[in-house]
């Protein structure tokens, strides 16, 4: 049997995981020398392999708390064993383009399915915690959009309530820019923002979560 919510049919075992809220997770598939490329020039490939891998792993443990929905994108190609199995949560590929463009995707699909609040993660960040996704989720019962800002310029975090398609168009994309031109675009909007989090992208970043470096066995 399928049941109908907002136009879109679901079964009947698709339907007990929908809810209002969903989590978007981009993740990249762990394959050396195409992860932390530029962490890599540090520390070498396998060690940025091993990062990758342990920010992979904290943030399915941070979001398999959250009550809300959960769809990971991947990269390249949908994995069948690796830390998000033991979700409870949809897997789909990346469409083809800039962040932007996949972005973009993510956030029309997931609207389209029905969902009213929709926050996106990448899986940079190991000084994520679960509150911080909940109090976006909070906010955005107060708020039209929710950003969780990254040391770097960029963001860790988008929480949206509907789609806003300026949000995703003419940026250069992995620039300390992001975030100053992402407000530009939102000035029309009530936003909130988060506590800014370490995004780990170079050596100097990974250098700033110790707990982090003894994992690795590296020591900046």
């Amino acid at each position: 049997m399928l049941f109908q919510k907002n136009g879109v049919y679901t079964s009947r075992k698709e339907k007990k995981f929908m809810s209002n809220q969903l989590i978007i997770i981009f993740v990249r598939n762990p394959e050396l020398g195409h992860v932390k490329t530029r962490l890599a020039k540090a520390i070498g490939d396998e060690a940025a392999l091993e990062t990758y891998k342990i920010l992979s792993k904290h943030t399915a443990k941070i979001t398999a708390k959250s009550t809300a929905d959960k769809i990971v994108f991947y990269s390249q190609y949908v994995e069948d064993n690796d830390p998000w199995t033991l979700l409870e949560c949809k897997k789909k590929k990346q469409v083809e383009g800039d962040l932007g463009d996949k972005m973009s995707a993510a956030f029309e699909q997931a609207f389209n399915l029905g969902y009213k609040q929709v926050v996106i993660v990448g899986s940079d960040v190991y000084s994520l915690k679960t509150e911080h996704i909940t109090t976006a989720f909070a906010q955005l019962s107060k708020k039209d959009v929710v950003i969780g800002p990254a040391e770097d310029g960029g963001y860790y975090l988008l929480g949206l309530n509907f789609m806003i398609p300026e949000l995703f168009k003419h940026k250069k994309w992995g620039s300390s820019t992001i975030l100053e031109n992402s407000l530009k675009d939102l000035k029309k909007f009530n936003i909130s923002l988060l506590e800014p989090l370490n995004d780990i992208d170079h050596f100097e970043d990974l250098k700033k979560e110790p707990q982090l470096l003894k994992q690795l066995n590296i020591y900046g």
